[in-house]
């Protein structure tokens, strides 16, 4: 059975690259049924895109996300720095599916400002070429762990994740991070919305933020690169799902994938976005 949910918020996929999960979010999305679908931000990985690498499961992601539009649910791409190239087409609307930059929903009375976050990087908005010399960095770093865990599993013992240890001790990494969540806090107090929901630093979190001028709720979805988690919100509370969590209870199934639509007809699509 498929749980129920009235909203999803899932982050930094990064299809099109060596460290996404593609299997394991296919495996969630199977799960649910959400009423309202936002994706906020680097779905598809356009800085690091090849035509030689978008396997199946990562095609297979996308014919998801368009069979929710199919269904009822209300998707929202929301941009981020990495599918910036998206951006062009904001306020682009197909159906249920509707592409745009930041959204604005009244969640059971509460303001709910939803963006990526890249805004805030100014190692994005003005040294992009620095920004994505780290991103190719990261990716490397993301494989150099697969094959280490991968070594880790068949020796019995517990996965590891470098750049976890990298966020968690280095000072400036923490700085950001913390700031990050700050300034987004601060700004949604500013302009009363009851909720913030960012993406982007790859740091799930659900935390209140108060000040002088008031509170609201922090939230960030997190990713599906090492946290392999989601935000949802159902019956008035949020919730953090993480995939380790619940794997052993979901389940591949094909039966929803969109038959009409060939796996080289998207990889097209994807192809042209870029240029």
């Amino acid at each position: 059975m498929k749980r129920n949910v009235e909203l999803v918020v899932i982050s930094d996929v990064h299809l099109g690259t060596y460290g996404c999960k593609a299997k394991e979010l296919m495996r969630y999305l199977n799960s649910i049924q959400p009423k309202t679908l936002v994706l906020n931000g680097d779905i598809i990985d356009i800085w690091q895109f090849k035509k030689s690498y978008f396997p199946k499961p990562h095609l297979k992601v996308i014919k998801k996300i368009l069979s929710f539009a199919t269904k009822n649910t209300d998707v929202y791409y929301i941009t981020g720095n990495h599918d910036e190239m998206f951006r062009k087409f904001t306020d682009f609307e197909l159906g249920n599916l509707k592409v745009c930059n930041k959204i604005c929903l009244n969640i059971d009375d509460k303001k709910t400002w939803i963006f990526h976050g890249d805004v805030f990087d100014a190692s994005v908005q003005h040294s992009k070429w620095i920004a994505k010399l780290g991103g190719k960095g990261y990716d490397l770093l993301i494989v150099i762990n697969n094959i280490v865990n991968w070594f880790l599993e068949k020796m019995g013992k517990e996965k590891y994740s470098f750049s976890k240890k990298i966020k968690n001790n280095v000072k400036k990494a923490v700085k950001y991070i913390g700031d990050f969540e700050l300034t987004a806090s601060e700004l949604a107090i500013d302009n009363h919305y009851d909720y913030v929901v960012c993406g982007h630093i790859h740091q799930p979190q659900i935390r209140e933020v108060v000040n002088k001028k008031g509170s609201c709720i922090y939230l960030n979805s997190g990713d599906w690169i090492e946290n392999l988690s989601a935000l949802e919100y159902h019956d008035k509370e949020w919730k953090i799902f993480y995939y380790e969590d619940h794997k052993h209870s979901l389940k591949d199934d094909a039966s929803d994938e969109i038959q009409d639509i060939k796996s080289t007809d998207l990889l097209k699509i994807v192809t042209n976005f870029t240029k």
